[in-house]
């Protein structure tokens, strides 16, 4: 059998460090491991699988080496630079920027929701928004169940999700020292600004929720708007939506559907206070969903509450599941 090279570019920061996690814990079948980062961790060494590997700094001839695959998680200007560089030595990128999300040729994917979009690529596959990925796990079934007609966004996000600089501001906050990340003091507050503001009075995060969903949906008929907020949560974001639908449905089936959905765990159960919180989603890779009932202001539609490691599943699991997939597909042909 051939030897797999993989490239982990971005592997000291939060979804690298995770990438490390979530791949010793599948042990895919991968012969050799080069971790990169910035200049500033260049020669530091990180323990994983067992050895100490030395970080390397990228560069343009970084991916001489024939990697056959590139989990990349450093920002969209190292990917629009060098993914491009991977591709061209036969390299295929997973990319957790929004660098190639909305090109025409590039598949946005989440393997439970369009698994078969990977076979599509042209060298480049993007991870969604982290949001929008947690979002879809649990959309998906209904949508091809009773086809959705609207969704209202509105998400509590983790300071996670801004980076490391996110979780030093919300514990430099407990101790009433300045923010370094977000606008306003994080600590006691929620932030209803994500990314930036654009001309519409939207925030990009808003907008890549809007147009990545229809994206990976197949669906641009879909109506949908969003709300994101930054809330005073350490890690898992969670998220109310709101989903109307084009055709009826009976609650309890709907229900069933999302318990037989791959990547979801149920947990609703209001008599006995069970619905999902970040503060348990947080470490797993599954999407949570709960709080499920029929908005009566509606014909057809319903509210849920949907959970889930923004780090992990949002960004570093996702990654490899697909790269999980590429490994078996290109294995199984030889």
């Amino acid at each position: 059998m051939k030897d797999i090279n993989l490239a982990i570019i971005g592997a000291t920061g939060l979804v690298g460090r995770t990438f490390l996690k979530v791949l010793e814990e599948k042990q895919l079948p991968i012969s050799n491991y080069t971790l990169f980062a910035s200049e500033r961790s260049k020669n530091k060494k990180i323990k994983f699988m067992g050895k100490e590997y030395i970080i390397n700094v990228l560069n343009e001839n970084s991916f001489n080496n024939k990697f056959d695959y590139a989990l990349f998680s450093a920002g969209k200007d190292i990917s629009l630079k060098y993914a491009p560089i991977a591709v061209k030595n036969k390299c295929i990128v997973i990319d957790n920027s929004s660098a190639f999300r909305m090109q025409e040729d590039v598949p946005l994917v989440v393997p439970e929701v369009n698994c078969e979009d990977i076979t599509t690529n042209q060298g480049i596959i993007s991870n969604p928004n982290c949001s929008t990925i947690q979002a879809v796990v649990a959309l998906k079934p209904l949508h091809d169940k009773y086809t959705i007609k609207r969704i209202v966004y509105s998400t509590y996000q983790a300071v996670s999700g801004a980076g490391n600089l996110g979780c030093v501001d919300l514990k430099n906050g407990i101790q009433g020292i300045a923010p370094q990340k977000f606008p306003y003091p994080i600590f006691s507050n929620c932030i209803p600004h994500i990314d930036d503001f654009t001309d519409n009075g939207y925030t990009k995060e808003e907008i890549k929720m809007i147009n990545e969903t229809k994206k990976i949906l197949h669906d641009d008929n879909i109506q949908i708007t969003a709300t994101t907020v930054r809330v005073p949560v350490f890690n898992s974001h969670s998220e109310s939506i709101n989903v109307e639908f084009e055709k009826d449905f009976d609650i309890e089936e709907l229900k069933q559907t999302l318990i037989n959905s791959k990547g979801i765990i149920i947990e609703d159960n209001i008599y006995e206070n069970i619905y999902p919180l970040a503060i348990n989603a947080t470490g797993k890779n599954d999407v949570f969903v709960g709080r499920i009932r029929r908005d009566y202001s509606v014909r057809s539609g319903i509210n849920m509450w949907v959970v889930a490691d923004n780090i992990r599943k949002g960004a570093a699991t996702n990654a490899i599941q697909i790269l999980e997939y590429l490994i078996k597909r290109n294995l199984s042909k030889n």
